[in-house]
């Protein structure tokens, strides 16, 4: 029998994105096992119970939560619920309400988005001050909503102090916090707080939680921790067609991440990998790492002419093309043979 180059066969694994990755074998089990007779839809059953009483665990017995479908409708009620037409979200330029959600936000909600170029895709207090203008001038849009995403776009972390430091000027100026938080469980993993801590306690108001990039089939959550924001949320969430019917399934996901410290684990384990994805790659010469690498991301310059290549097994995303830098990403089911075997298919065409 010949012998068949290892490189000619498709991977069973790429490095474009965490949402590429299948879900969670725990995740699977818990699905099938909620598939079983009938419940009432809607929520209004005990899986769906039992998942906002793990929320309530983690995040504080008042928070309020409600599941959503994607991550765009959690940004986009959640934005909703603080903001009126009139009012204007501060988010860096990076951010993916501004780029990557096809006008959303401004469509639905109403509201402008003030982008605030961000080298390192994090916004600072001084970064909010000088777009912070216009207050009560009927001419100008009013600032409402410091929205900041938790890892950032480019794989860096928000300390704690830098959230703080954001919350405590929002609310000093009658403004709020939203936190994108596709990827909280990694930001948390690296700084080695818990979700609450990461979150709630640094003067978040409202949190977009992600799940699918964590292990999860589908479903995203939104969390308030002022009930008073919450307050006909239900209706909006209807309206936008973000209620599912047979909600026990989207629930007992999040029932199942949260017990037992599975966000936990999944996000360390993808961490690790991108860590250990960095550490190859940088000994490769003609590679080189871009950002600092604090979640899952690996954001790396290569010669435009080995991009294509590279791609014809490997699918990932041009970060961007003005600047040959590429995004690779690691999750929950990225293993050590998987970073080996990459970097050596990389190296061989860096040659």
């Amino acid at each position: 029998m010949p012998l068949i180059d290892s490189f000619t066969m498709t991977p069973e694994r790429s490095f474009a994105s965490d949402n590429n990755a299948g879900a969670h074998p725990q995740i699977i089990e818990a699905i099938c096992a909620a598939n079983h007779g009938h419940v009432v839809g809607y929520g209004d059953d005990p899986y769906t119970a039992r998942a906002i009483g793990k929320f309530k665990e983690h995040f504080g017995a008042d928070s309020e939560v409600f599941f959503v479908f994607n991550g765009t409708a959690a940004n986009v009620l959640g934005l909703q619920a603080l903001t009126r037409s009139h009012h204007a979200v501060i988010c860096a330029e990076q951010a993916h309400i501004g780029t990557d959600e096809c006008g959303a936000p401004e469509k639905i909600i109403g509201c402008k988005l003030i982008a605030v170029p961000r080298p390192a895709g994090k916004l600072t207090v001084e970064a909010v001050k000088s777009v912070y203008h216009g207050l009560g001038d009927p001419h100008h849009v009013q600032p409402k909503v410091i929205s900041i995403t938790q890892s950032t776009e480019i794989g860096t972390v928000y300390q704690a102090e830098e959230i703080t430091s954001l919350s405590r000027f929002a609310h000093e100026h009658e403004m709020f916090v939203h936190m994108d938080g596709a990827r909280i469980a990694n930001a948390a993993a690296h700084l080695g707080l818990s979700l609450r801590q990461a979150t709630r306690d640094l003067g978040v108001d409202v949190l977009s939680f992600g799940g699918t990039k964590n292990g999860m089939l589908s479903g995203e959550a939104v969390l308030f921790f002022d009930s008073r924001l919450a307050r006909d949320f239900q209706y909006a969430r209807k309206q936008a067609m973000q209620l599912a019917s047979k909600m026990r399934f989207a629930a007992v996901q999040f029932e199942t991440l949260l017990s037992n410290d599975l966000w936990l684990d999944s996000a360390r384990r993808a961490n690790s990998m991108a860590l250990l994805l960095e550490t190859q790659v940088r000994k490769l010469k003609r590679a080189e790492v871009v950002y600092p690498v604090e979640a899952n991301g690996v954001f790396v310059r290569l010669p435009p002419a080995a991009i294509a290549p590279i791609q014809e097994r490997y699918f990932f995303y041009v970060w961007d093309e003005t600047k040959s830098i590429v995004r690779w990403m690691c999750s929950f089911d990225t293993t050590e043979q998987d970073i080996h075997d990459f970097v050596a298919f990389v190296a061989d065409k860096l040659r």
